[in-house]
């Protein structure tokens, strides 16, 4: 049966094709119209037909993708799903539907007595008002059918929103669209309704079972010009690359997920992970042509003790990554399964991560960058599948363009071609100038922390204070902090217990756990000015412990939008 919130909005009935292999004496045509109620007043744009002749009624969504047929000559329900250019059908007899409890209301719609019946649906209530007199069968609803020769002309949902009909109108019999019923290849509902939901968003495969590891590369790329759709490996193997086309239809608007997929391919340890874009048409430096070329390509930060920090804020001439996750591996999820089992811990076999990371996708490139980065030293390694999920918006206009611009990126990944960890902030502030545009409004702070190293007495294992001032201002303090890490024990086969009966990924740790994601903190800025401004973090930084040391992953992103659709 389908969901009750999706049937409300999009359905059109239609008759069946002559596909159906049955001869009818012709009959009558008829639409029946309908319009929504909702707490007493008519809701504009939700109006709906439909249509009956020959015993068969028809009901489409979302255009031809989906079309429901209510055949009342075999008593069942057809569904015919067009997903990908083939088409799949379910079948579902009368008696397999829920069944309404009759009642003694009567109501006249259209000059009609109408029958009541009611029934309960994902915990709805649903309420019929129907007729036998009116010439026509049907229900704006597959799955809510009082009997076998009734015309709903009135539903009612949870006491507040109808669907009444208007008027019936008589059709020439062949103003029915066919559809071809045979065609489609018959699944189970369950099957059918996984389609379906795929139906409706469109998926940009990125990356398939693609090896994150660490090992020396024969293939270097310096000099080259790298393709589109071609993945590409770096940094020893720990970072991996696409060049990507967006679909069309983000042009248009809507919500974009990033979904990975990770596994160990023989690593047993919990590792810092990120997705990471890229401008693939951009005036100013990424990291990109440090991959390539090397570390020599990126500007230098350097703290108050003179160490050196590549390419971790942005300037004039240099934009750091723009983060959309920031994810941590689990201790051998996978790998580890059948070389740790223990009684009553059903290990999961894959850690899967999904974020939503609309404002951080730009919408007016035709191409991005996309990359992967786990930090290892395993030649084994990791394994990640990834795609970014676009789902249609509900607006009819276009959106404005996105302004999106990186400020600082800590994360070392290129950690395995000598880039530091972020360990400034124990002696110096992490500093960076930006402009703002003009007319840019709806500014916001993605601001993205981790803490990590320095085993028990470090700042992993520590609540720090991180603090961000803007202009010298303060606009945001936090102590970023995960207390919920053992809910995820089944997620890490590899981590070590104690003798407390703790495991080591049961601990709080500094806003991250093994095998959770990391999502970044929103710190909207109203009424923020255009012009050139100062950022600054602040980390309460432990001090080093021998060869232990703490350090901190930080990203920052200013988002928002462009006034009137200009740049």
């Amino acid at each position: 049966m389908r969901s009750l919130i999706t049937s409300v909005f999009v359905l059109l009935l239609f008759v069946a094709p002559p596909s159906y292999g049955r001869k009818h004496k012709k009959e009558a045509a008829y639409s029946i119209n309908y319009v929504s109620i909702r707490n007493g007043a008519e809701v504009p744009g939700r109006s709906m037909k439909v249509k009956y002749a020959n015993q068969v009624a028809y009901l489409s969504e979302n255009g031809d993708k989906i079309r429901s047929y209510i055949d009342y000559g075999t008593h069942q329900t057809v569904t015919i799903l067009n997903y990908e250019d083939e088409l799949f059908k379910t079948l579902t007899a009368f008696d397999a539907l829920p069944q309404p409890q009759l009642g003694d209301k009567e109501e006249t719609i259209l000059g009609y007595k109408c029958q009541y019946a009611k029934l309960s649906s994902f915990s709805n209530t649903i309420e019929l008002w129907y007729t036998d007199q009116a010439g026509a069968k049907g229900s704006p609803y597959q799955g809510y059918l009082p009997d076998s020769n009734s015309l709903v002309l009135k539903v009612t949902i949870n006491g507040n929103r109808t669907l009444v009909a208007k008027s019936i109108d008589k059709l020439a019999a062949d103003s029915i669209p066919a559809y071809p019923l045979e065609e489609a290849t018959e699944v189970t509902v369950a099957e059918l309704e996984e389609l379906k939901i795929k139906s409706r968003y469109t998926v940009l495969p990125v990356f398939e079972d693609e090896i994150i590891n660490f090992e020396n590369l024969p293939e270097t790329y310096e000099g080259q010009t790298l393709e589109s759709n071609r993945t590409y490996r770096f940094s020893k193997g720990s970072v991996i690359m696409k060049k990507v086309t967006l679909p069309e239809s983000w042009k248009a608007g809507g919500q974009v997920f990033a979904k990975l997929t990770s596994w160990s391919n023989g690593d047993a340890y919990d590792r810092t992970g990120s997705i990471f874009v890229l401008p693939a048409s951009h005036n100013k430096k990424t990291i990109l042509a440090a991959l390539q070329n090397g570390l020599d390509e990126l500007p230098v930060f350097t703290d108050n003790n003179g160490a050196e920090y590549q390419g971790i804020t942005s300037t004039t001439n240099y934009d750091s990554p723009i983060e959309i996750m920031r994810f941590f591996t689990s201790f051998g999820v996978g790998h580890f399964n059948k070389l740790r089992e223990i009684n009553n811990y059903p290990w999961t076999f894959k850690a899967t991560y999904k974020q939503e990371v609309t404002p951080l996708i730009p919408n007016d490139d035709e191409e991005i960058w996309i990359g992967v980065f786990i930090g290892n030293y395993d030649k084994g390694g990791h394994k990640v599948d990834l795609e970014l999920d676009f789902y249609p918006g509900f607006e009819k206009e276009a959106p404005a363009k996105k302004y999106i611009q990186p400020l600082f990126y800590s994360v070392n990944i290129m950690e395995m071609s000598g880039q530091n960890y972020g360990r400034l902030f124990r002696n110096d502030t992490l500093t960076v100038e930006f402009e703002v545009p003009e007319n840019v409004e709806n500014v916001q702070l993605l601001y993205t922390s981790t803490g990590h190293g320095g085993w028990g007495g470090g700042d992993e294992f520590n609540p720090k204070l991180n603090e961000v001032f803007i202009d010298d201002e303060p606009i945001y303090n936090v102590v970023p902090w995960r207390t919920d890490c053992a809910t995820y024990r089944f997620l890490n086969p590899a981590s070590g217990n104690f003798g407390n009966g703790l495991s080591s990924s049961d601990l709080s740790r500094s806003n991250w756990c093994p095998a959770t994601l990391t999502p970044p903190d929103l710190i909207p800025l109203p009424n923020f000015a255009p012009g050139k401004h100062t950022i600054k973090v602040v980390i309460d930084q432990g001090a080093d412990e021998g060869s232990s040391f703490s350090h901190w992953s930080v990203a920052g992103v200013l988002t928002g939008n462009y006034k009137n659709d200009s740049k």
